[in-house]
């Protein structure tokens, strides 16, 4: 006659022969952790955010909390997200240039490969931003006004060095020909708090997280670093309408760590899916001015892999590690 321990013992077996078995439950029991690796009230934050809220109506029974995992800009959110137990309870709301250049850098404990690519959801460009009393009005000022001496004009990343923020000053630089003053910051809310009390000249973030003062009047963007002028702004021009071959911004997703099974991923791409089109979050997204570039699963990780693949030829000829 077996016993219950010889019961409970098999049933442990055949849930560790079987994971689809133990996972049967998920994503019931508990709710989902959703690791931000930056500050709160940035773009991936308020993207992490939105999805959040949209995703539970088509995975009925989830709740998800989403955890602000700051330092080091970005990289110990990026490996709590690495390091997590594959089991569906975490995932992560990224900066995929985030991950990817820091591995340039120095070893990590992590590999872009080996994440679980879920969906992109934004593709956001990046702009250098002034306050509206500020003497700068356009990249030509701004050119002009650095090539007077090196380091003279001060200019803020929002998500600190080898940001996309980071990426696109560097690549004004060199379009331009000048050098400024670099100053990284570890979340878009603190530096713009600094542009506008004045410890900054020029600020490079995101136009998604600038848009809203800039139809404030608070702030005034130089320059859009896109091939063609975001609707949203129309009336700034791109780098590239003003002579300068400037381009970069930032793609914004969610990823699980790795491992994480084929059934519980196909179930969150399917979830993804469903949300992305639908016309209530489509409608909440153009109100926050949300850049949006839905890739699901493979197709996400390819970009991500394409975008690594230009950012090592762009690491091995100007490498940012060795920059202020």
């Amino acid at each position: 006659m077996p016993t219950r321990r010889s019961l409970a013992g098999a049933a442990l077996s055949a849930a560790l022969t079987h994971p689809a078995l133990a996972q049967a439950a998920w994503p019931a029991g508990r709710p989902i952790e959703v690791i931000v690796p930056y500050p709160p009230s940035g773009g991936i934050d308020l993207m992490a955010r939105l999805l959040t809220r949209h995703l539970p109506a088509v995975l009925p029974g989830v709740n998800f909390v989403v955890t602000n995992r700051v330092g080091a800009g970005g990289q110990i959110g990026n490996e709590a997200i690495f390091a997590a137990r594959p089991d569906g309870y975490t995932l992560g709301a990224v900066a995929t240039l985030g991950f990817i250049s820091k591995a340039l850098e120095r070893p990590m404990r992590w590999r872009t490969e080996d994440y679980t690519y879920l969906a992109n959801v934004v593709d956001d460009p990046g702009g250098l931003w002034v306050r509206t009393d500020s003497p700068l009005r356009s990249a030509a000022d701004l050119r002009e006004a650095a090539s007077k001496r090196a380091e003279s004009v001060s200019v803020g990343t929002a998500a600190g060095t080898s940001s996309d923020d980071h990426l696109l000053l560097l690549a004004f630089e060199a379009a331009a020909g000048v050098k400024a003053l670099h100053v990284p910051y570890n979340g878009t809310a603190i530096a713009i708090r600094d542009l506008l009390g004045g410890q900054l000249d020029v600020a490079s973030y995101n136009l998604s997280e600038g848009i809203t003062l800039l139809r404030e009047g608070r702030t005034r963007c130089l320059g859009q670093a896109a091939t063609e002028r975001w609707s949203a702004m129309a009336e700034v021009p791109t780098f590239r309408e003003q002579g300068l071959d400037v381009l970069g911004g930032s793609a914004r997703g969610f990823v699980g760590p790795p491992g994480l099974s084929p059934e519980i991923t196909a179930r969150l791409i399917e979830a993804f899916r469903t949300v992305l089109s639908d016309p209530a979050f489509l409608g909440e997204a153009e109100r926050l001015n949300l850049p949006l570039r839905p890739l699901l699963g493979d197709a996400y990780k390819a970009a991500v892999m394409a975008e690594a693949e230009s950012a090592r030829r762009l690491y091995e000829r100007s490498p940012w590690s060795t920059q202020p």
